[in-house]
């Protein structure tokens, strides 16, 4: 057949390559890699001239082949379906944790869409589609380390903005023992190291001086690789396989940040709270216990609910938190619960709600925050002031800057740095100062007391970010059984970008 009567197709076949060749042209001027247009005349020979035996299959008697390829053709059609849909337009997310409730809820399932801040080229091409980094089953990656291609970020049609949900790989998940994911890496090296002699400190309200924390950290890694047993082999991860996170943005490139009893305070400016934020009460009845009926009309997540001690072990505690003994000097029962405003109000509102007092961590509790060398300083429910790094801003290469943008300069913008004799090395040469290459993010839950989030582990940097939840496709309450309530079909489709 000579080309002449190859292109001899009815008028159909042309609409069809039309339309084809009008969508792959303007994907390719989105992506603005212009070397795809070579890929254009097999689209061409798919439709037209057909030189290509692309249906070969198709004309074959034995009915067991035709079904085999058949089988085939549909799985890599789908494949292909699926991996660029995931890459350039949406993604399913489960919510794993509480971190975000009551505003989504564990067992959330979400469609996330990347085009919402622009989806980003992969940084790992060579991996399988719908899975994050492990295989199932076969417990082995699920892509292939090289190529590595550099972050680049199409156009999308928003920006995060201060009180979006968003979707991130998750900053600190760069390097994970396999077996052991919480905390991160770089606080569990921390924590272990703090159980050596020269560690220990019972000294608050300051800061680690650098040296010692580089000191402390280095230990801390050694401590990690002697307990590979039990922890599991330590990995390094691309950014777009490490694991996917989800919170609320509070703080934007260039804003300084800063929480004073679990207020935000946004460039010293008090911000409101999302309708869903919640702390954690001690609440005190008068020997009144709460039923998981209770609980659930309360809308309290029952299995984050504790029945605390009420002996008199834990007494100075309560006292201090303003919890009194009641009249036969027991203090009744103590219930520790996550509570929203309003159902703040409504436990108050209870006869049998003799005190209510919200959870305070002390010092001495060795809550560890980011950055880690001011954990004696800083703490979960009061945070900063801290600047949040925006692209093109500059900063000087002081001690204290170092240790709360070390990581960003060096982990995500790949740079090496070192201070010695009052003096910063970057890269190997003395610097004074240091300009960021990328904005980054400050992101929290809104189940606020219960929630690891940047007040742990720091800046989320803008290669980091996968997109935006846009509704909930579907939730199951593990708490309930199948015929118990599991499903909530009154989440189906609920926004969840608020």
């Amino acid at each position: 057949m000579n080309i002449k009567e190859r292109l001899r197709k009815p008028l159909s076949n042309w609409i069809k390559f039309a339309v084809w060749a009008v969508i792959y042209i303007l994907f390719i001027a989105w992506v603005g890699n212009f070397w795809w247009l070579l890929l254009l005349p097999f689209i061409f020979d798919i439709f037209i001239t057909k030189f290509i035996p692309w249906s070969f299959w198709k004309k074959t008697k034995n009915k067991t082949l035709y079904s085999i390829f058949s089988w085939i053709d549909a799985i890599v059609f789908a494949l292909v379906a699926v991996y660029f849909i995931n890459i350039y337009l949406f993604q399913n997310y489960q919510i794993p944790s509480s971190s975000l409730e009551r505003t989504l809820l564990v067992g959330d399932f979400l469609a996330v869409s990347k085009c919402s801040y622009g989806p980003r080229i992969p940084n790992t091409p060579l991996s399988l589609p719908l899975v994050q980094h492990t295989i199932p089953g076969l417990n082995c990656k699920s892509y292939i380390e090289k190529p590595q291609w550099e972050y680049k970020r199409l156009k999308g049609w928003d920006t995060v903005e201060r009180g979006d949900i968003v979707v991130f790989n998750f900053p600190a998940g760069d390097t994970v023992p396999l077996n052991f994911s919480n905390p991160d890496y770089y606080t569990l090296c921390y924590s272990f190291a703090g159980e050596l002699p020269q560690f220990r400190t019972s000294a608050h309200d300051s800061v680690t001086p650098y040296n010692t924390y580089k000191e402390r950290m280095a230990a801390g890694r050694k401590m990690v690789r002697q307990r590979e047993s039990s922890l599991g082999r330590v990995v390094w991860r691309p950014v777009d396989r490490r694991e996917n996170y989800v919170k609320r943005c509070v703080a934007l490139p260039g804003d300084t940040l800063e929480i004073r009893d679990n207020a935000i305070y946004i460039n010293g400016r008090l911000q409101e709270n999302a309708p869903g934020v919640q702390h954690n009460y001690f609440v005190q009845t008068d020997g009144a216990q709460f039923s998981a009926d209770a609980l659930d009309r309360l809308n309290v997540n029952v299995l984050e609910t504790m029945h605390m001690s009420s002996d008199a072990s834990m007494s100075p505690y309560y006292n201090m938190i303003g919890l009194k003994p009641l009249a036969d000097g027991s203090y009744g029962q103590i219930y520790l619960m996550a509570l929203t405003q309003e159902a703040l109000a409504k436990v108050k509102a209870m006869p049998a709600v003799k005190g209510v007092a919200i959870e305070k961590v002390l010092p001495e509790m060795g809550y560890t925050v980011y950055p880690l060398a001011y954990s004696g300083k800083w703490g979960r429910d009061n945070f900063g002031p801290l600047w949040i790094p925006a692209k093109g801003a500059t900063i000087p290469l002081t001690e204290d800057n170092i240790i709360r943008y070390e990581r960003c300069i060096v982990n995500y913008e790949h740079n090496t740095l070192d201070y010695r004799d009052g003096r910063a090395y970057l890269n190997g040469e003395p610097a004074d100062t240091y300009t960021f290459k990328m904005d980054y993010y400050w992101m929290m839950g809104d189940n606020r007391h219960n929630s690891a989030d940047s007040r742990s582990w720091g800046f989320v940097p803008e290669d980091h970010i996968v997109g935006r939840p846009v509704f909930v496709w579907l939730s199951l309450d593990k708490a309930k059984g199948w015929l118990d309530g599991k499903i909530r079909w009154n989440r189906f489709g609920k926004d969840a970008s608020q």
